[in-house]
């Protein structure tokens, strides 16, 4: 049984938490909440920040409590530290870790800066345990399809893909969400799914043209941005967190090839999630996948750690890579010019 150990107690903990259940051969043991919040392991209020009427409760008998972050990197029954913490700390909690010995799964954002991403990188490439970062979509059903057709060209060449992840604010980690000098706003922290998402299909881009708006948190809350890529394909990608209370989120992707069109919008029914039209074929429906991305990527971590194999579907380069994007898009904004990469 490998064990984790959590730093971080608020969203994305408790959507880890959900995913842990569904993976065999892992478990939760471990939980860290500097501020004390939730270490009782009860995740309600957590949930219903999102509007969801969710219980989420942990068995605290078989569970350990810190409040201090060292005190639980150095038990020694961990195998795993989740860093679910706000991502100025990100770069701080994951090198400790991998300094304590530890594998490290580190939520995106990797890091504030391309700066601090880079020192994760450096202690990543010197350690003996993995660290990857969770880069959810990679991992999910209905975007590996897309990952798979481009690659593959089972449609012929892609022609243009359009992503698209808009929301309203976030209701949780107001203070950390809502200040954009610690969160980076909609553009890093909610676009950069996307943002990564073109890297693992595309390539690094040669450039980038970007236009967007800040709305309440002082960076970019709105992103538009236009990529050039090696395969010519007209390839775009929208990010917000200013839509007006009430829209709830919205994630979808239209893809554009030589013989069909793909597209999966997250809002539609369950059992027509993914629409594919192809020249000579009556269009069909493809059905969410019975996990997520977070089932995924967690699953794909444990197998990397029992066979000894480091990741390689993602890793501390790609996190590095995804946040120089999102700062060439800032660039790009700021000085309305296309930046070449």
């Amino acid at each position: 049984m490998i064990n984790v150990g959590i730093i971080g107690l608020g969203f994305m903990a408790a959507t880890h938490l959900k995913a842990y259940e569904k993976v065999a051969g892992v478990r939760v043991a471990a939980i860290c909440n500097p501020s004390g919040r939730h270490l009782d392991g009860n995740f309600d209020s957590v949930l219903r920040s999102t509007g969801s009427d969710e219980k989420l409760q942990l068995d605290m008998s078989r569970v350990k409590d810190y409040r201090d972050f060292e005190d639980m990197l150095a038990d020694p029954g961990l195998q795993i530290i989740d860093v679910c913490s706000p991502t100025m700390v990100h770069a701080d909690h994951a090198i400790a870790a991998l300094q304590a010995g530890k594998h490290v799964l580190l939520e995106k954002p990797v890091a504030r800066t391309g700066e601090e991403a880079q020192r994760i990188v450096d202690a990543a490439e010197k350690s003996k345990t993995f660290l990857m970062p969770a880069m959810c979509l990679r991992f999910w059903p209905e975007w590996q399809l897309l990952k798979e057709s481009i690659a593959d060209e089972r449609y012929g060449k892609a022609l243009a893909v359009r992503f698209r992840r808009v929301a309203q604010p976030p209701a949780w980690g107001r203070s950390h969400f809502h200040d954009g000098s610690k969160s980076g706003g909609a553009l890093l922290d909610l676009h950069v799914h996307d943002v990564d998402f073109v890297n693992h299909c595309f390539g690094k881009p040669k450039s980038v043209f970007a236009t967007g708006y800040q709305k309440f948190s002082g960076a970019i809350d709105h992103v538009v941005a236009q990529y050039e890529v090696d395969c010519g394909a007209i390839v775009h990608a929208e990010g917000s967190w200013a839509m007006t209370p009430g829209f709830g989120f919205n994630m979808s992707y239209t893809a554009n090839f030589e013989r069909a069109t793909i597209d999966y919008d997250v809002a539609r029914d369950a059992g027509e999630i993914v629409k594919i039209f192809e020249e000579g074929r009556e269009s069909r429906m493809i059905a969410a996948a019975s996990h997520d991305g977070y089932v995924g990527e967690i699953q794909y971590l444990v197998d990397a750690i029992n066979s000894g194999v480091a990741p390689t579907r993602v890793t501390a380069r790609d996190g590095l890579v995804s946040i120089q994007l999102c700062e060439a898009e800032e660039q790009s904004i700021l000085e309305s010019a296309i930046i070449r990469l």
